[in-house]
C-alpha cells in the first residue's frame, strides 16, 4: 500500500466517484466539470455551473508555519488556493468570466482566531481586484464561516462558483481526437502577475508532501496537526523544518527560498492566458485538463468514447483514445525533496502530484504556437508535452528519460 493511502487518502478518490455514480453527469459527461441546462435563466442557449473545491489540508502547512514563524499573511495564499481551484476547473469549461463566489470556512475557534479569518477574507478581496485587471470578474457574495472545533482541528478553506454561460462557448472535451497533441503549461516560475517563484506544488497532494518532507518535530509539538490514530511511520517523516533554506533556479536565476515557501506557494491561476486563448482562439482548443487530484494522471477521467469499429461479420470491437505524454517539464525542484524524503516511486509520484505541469489544451498539431506563445507573454513556460492516438485500450503512458510508466 502507498504512503498516500497509509494516510486515509487516495489520489483517484474511488469512494467518491463510486458515491457519486448513479448522479445525473449533466449535458457533457466528458467536460471537467459537471454542466446544466439554464435552470436559473431558462435559455435553451445557455447553461448554468456550480463548483466546490478547495485548500484541502494545505491550511495545515499554513498553520504549522503561522506558528513556527508568526507570518500571518501566509493565510492570504491559503485563500488564493481555495478560489483558485474552482477557478482554473472553471477554465477547462470555458468560463473566465462573471462570476459568482461564495467561501466556506470550517474553524476551531480555540486555534484560529479572528486575525486568520481576516486574513482569508481580505486575501479572497485582494485576488478578486487583481483578476478584475486582467478582465477577470468574480463577484464575492460571502459565504458561511462556521466555529466547529468538535469537527475539525484546526481550519478548512473551501469555496463554491457559479456560472451562467453561453452553451456555444463550452469546452466539452467531446472535441479531443487521436492526432490531437497536448500543450502543457507550467505550474512553476514566476508568471507576470506573480509577485514571488512559484514552486508549482499547487494544492493536491499536500497530505504527503507535508509528512513526507517535515521531520518529528511537528509530530512532537503540533499534535492537532494530523489524525493521531495514524501509525508513526507515516507522520512526518522527513528531514526538514519549514525555515530550512534551499535554492531553486527561477528563469535562469538563483532564487532563495526556505522549505515552507516551497510548500505553501500560491496555486498558479491560469485565467488571464487563458481568458485570451478562449476569447480570441476558442475554436482551436478541442479539450482541457486541470491535472488538479490524480496528478498527470488525471486526462484520462476525462476522454470522450469513440464509435466502436464495425467488422464484416458484424462483430463490432470497441475503440479508445491513448495519451502518450512524451515530453514533460523536468520536475521543479519541490518535487524533487518530496520524493528524495519519500522514496515514493515515479509511478506514484505522478499520480499523485502535478510534477511541474498543471494545465493541459488539447489542439491540432499547427496550433499549438499558439498556445504556446500566449503562455510565453505572462512569463508561462510551455511546450508540447504529449499527444493523442487510437487504440485497442484506454491508456495513458508516460514517458520519462529512466523510464516508461503505463496507467
Amino acid at each position: 500500500m502507498s504512503l498516500y493511502n497509509k494516510r486515509g487518502v487516495s489520489a483517484q478518490k474511488e469512494e467518491v466517484h463510486a458515491a457519486v455514480k448513479n448522479l445525473d453527469q449533466g449535458l457533457y459527461p466528458h467536460a471537467f466539470c459537471k454542466i446544466y441546462p439554464d435552470f436559473l435563466g431558462g435559455d435553451d442557449d445557455f447553461v448554468n455551473i456550480m463548483h466546490a473545491d478547495g485548500a484541502g489540508t494545505k491550511s495545515i502547512l499554513a498553520y504549522l508555519y503561522w506558528k513556527e514563524t508568526g507570518d500571518i499573511s501566509v493565510w492570504k495564499g491559503i485563500a488564493q488556493d481555495a478560489i483558485v481551484m474552482n477557478l482554473d476547473d472553471l477554465l477547462c469549461v470555458g468560463i473566465y468570466d462573471n462570476i459568482v463566489f461564495n467561501s466556506t470556512i470550517d474553524r476551531n475557534k480555540n486555534l484560529i482566531p479572528g486575525e486568520v479569518l481576516e486574513q482569508v477574507i481580505n486575501g479572497s478581496q485582494e485576488l478578486f481586484d487583481r483578476l478584475k485587471t486582467f478582465g477577470v470578474n468574480i463577484h464575492y457574495l460571502g459565504g458561511e464561516t462556521a466555529d466547529v472545533g468538535d469537527v475539525v482541528r484546526t481550519v478548512a478553506v473551501n469555496g463554491t462558483m457559479t456560472s451562467r454561460w453561453l452553451k456555444n462557448k463550452i469546452i466539452s472535451n467531446e472535441k479531443i481526437k487521436a492526432g490531437d497533441v497536448i500543450v502543457g503549461f507550467a505550474s512553476y516560475g514566476q508568471a507576470t502577475y506573480e509577485t514571488d517563484y512559484n514552486s508549482g506544488l499547487g494544492s493536491n497532494g499536500l497530505t504527503s508532501a507535508r509528512h513526507d518532507v517535515l521531520n518529528k518535530f511537528y509530530a512532537e509539538n503540533f499534535k492537532e496537526s494530523f489524525d493521531n490514530n495514524l501509525s508513526d511511520d507515516v507522520v512526518y517523516i522527513g528531514k526538514h523544518r519549514l525555515t530550512d533554506s534551499v535554492e531553486v533556479i527561477s528563469q535562469k536565476s538563483k532564487v532563495k527560498t526556505t522549505i515552507g515557501q516551497l510548500l505553501l506557494s500560491p496555486t498558479r491561476t491560469y485565467a488571464p492566458v487563458m481568458k485570451e486563448l478562449l476569447e480570441n482562439h476558442f475554436d482551436k482548443i478541442h479539450g482541457l485538463i486541470h491535472c488538479s487530484g490524480g496528478g498527470q494522471t488525471k486526462c484520462m477521467k476525462y476522454l470522450p468514447e469513440l464509435p466502436s469499429d464495425a467488422s464484416a461479420d458484424g462483430v463490432t470491437s470497441p475503440r479508445f483514445l491513448k495519451v502518450i505524454k512524451d515530453n514533460l517539464f523536468e520536475a521543479p525542484e519541490i518535487f524533487k525533496i518530496i520524493q528524495e524524503n519519500s522514496g515514493s516511486n515515479n509511478k506514484e509520484m505522478y499520480e499523485v502530484f502535478n510534477m511541474g505541469c498543471r494545465l493541459e489544451i488539447y489542439c491540432d498539431t499547427v496550433d499549438a504556437d499558439i498556445m504556446i506563445s500566449a503562455a510565453n507573454e505572462f512569463g508561462i513556460a510551455a511546450q508540447v508535452i504529449g499527444r493523442v492516438e487510437e487504440s485497442d485500450e484506454k491508456e495513458l503512458v508516460i514517458k520519462l528519460k529512466e523510464e516508461e510508466i503505463r496507467y
